[in-house]
């Protein structure tokens, strides 16, 4: 898996590399998916918007809006700039966001919807406006020009597959599964794809899907798991992010349990690495976030130029109200204890001394982090 991984990353790199520079006409005589305004090619002095939809998972504000700054930054030659918003888990609230940014006339958009659904009609009124958008980690609907993702789906598979392993020859063992939020399109992606794995191999003792991803709910979905099944009777978790995973091992650990089951994750959060390295975690999803934030940039400032995604985006994608969307998904990787060395340690997303802490040092030690 992470061999492969590492070949996709250096085909999405190489594909990334080179925005084409050649003239377009219209989306229709050219049949390429490009900003529908009809407005002369700009340079580098650009104004890009970054709407990201909250706080609460490390990965935006740590990785995702840094890395686009810097990416965006690159290809203007220091002069575009990030006009940057968080909508903090509330649709009404990006709604605005929206405005603000169209009356602020940025040349192009990226968003990562806060309800993928509620944004159409901003995102049509972006439109109008002018503004190319491009969907970022959700598929938000709308007219949108460009998305670009994680494979979704393969993150579910990833997590069904590795919980199994967990469980081993256990027949049909007794689970809790803990979806993401219904508002969340990648959410039934991720059920989606470890359904596939788990059905006819697990029985399902209670299922929630969990609002607005809040680690709080699924910790008091998992308590009321708890008391419905009983403590000893749960043989894993499927939970779909880490920041979940651990409100789910907190309701556990409070129950008094011995031996905690295997629980899932996702995003590499370095809260979740380090349960991953105490065992507390069975495992996450590392999400290569540079690869998906360059991706963006390069979109958007193509884009906002008035440039084909030929060269950036090889497939295509449809949504509940666009047909052939420009798309680039970014490959995954099962994260366990056995390759955090050669995967966010590798890869510079944390160091040594960020995992193994005082705390972690000796559950450090004997995995070999040192």
């Amino acid at each position: 898996m992470n061999t492969r991984m590492r070949r996709a990353a250096v085909a999405v790199a190489a594909t990334t590399m080179a925005i084409s520079l050649a003239a377009c006409g219209s989306a229709k005589e050219s049949g390429d998916k490009t900003t529908d305004t009809g407005s002369a090619k700009k340079g580098d002095d650009l104004k890009i918007g970054l709407l990201l939809p909250e706080s609460e998972t490390a990965r935006y504000e740590k990785f995702d809006k840094p890395i686009i700054e810097k990416k965006v930054s690159e290809l203007t030659g220091g002069k575009g700039e990030v006009v940057y918003a968080n909508a903090k888990q509330d649709a009404t609230l990006q709604a605005q966001q929206v405005d603000t940014m169209i009356t602020n006339k940025v040349d192009a958009l990226i968003v990562d919807a806060v309800d993928a659904k509620a944004i159409e009609n901003s995102i049509k009124k972006a439109k109008d406006a002018g503004i190319p958008i491009v969907a970022f980690d959700r598929l938000a609907e709308g007219p949108i020009d460009a998305y670009t993702s994680f494979d979704n789906e393969e993150v579910g598979h990833v997590q069904g597959k590795a919980l199994l392993e967990a469980l081993g020859d256990v027949e049909k063992p007794t689970i809790v599964m803990m979806n993401g939020a219904i508002t969340d399109p990648n959410a039934a992606l991720f059920k989606k794809g470890a359904k596939a794995e788990l059905d006819g191999k697990v029985t399902y003792g209670k299922e929630y899907d969990t609002k607005e991803w809040k680690p709080t709910n699924a910790n008091a979905n998992m308590e009321a798991a708890i008391t419905a099944l009983g403590k000893d009777k749960i043989a894993g978790v499927y939970s779909a992010n880490d920041g979940m995973a651990g409100g789910i091992i907190t309701a556990l650990k409070a129950a008094g349990l011995s031996k905690l089951p295997p629980v899932t994750g996702q995003d590499a959060e370095l809260a979740g690495v380090q349960r991953i390295v105490t065992g507390e975690q069975f495992m996450s999803v590392y999400k290569p976030y540079p690869q998906e934030g360059v991706v963006a940039a390069e979109m958007a400032v193509a884009l906002a130029k008035g440039e084909k995604l030929d060269s950036i985006a090889t497939s295509k994608i449809d949504s509940g109200s666009a047909k052939g969307i420009p798309t680039v998904l970014v490959p995954v990787v099962s994260l366990t204890k056995a390759n955090i060395k050669d995967t966010v340690l590798k890869d510079g997303i944390y160091t040594i001394d960020e995992i193994c802490t005082a705390k972690y040092k000796a559950a450090c030690d004997a995995a070999g982090l040192k």
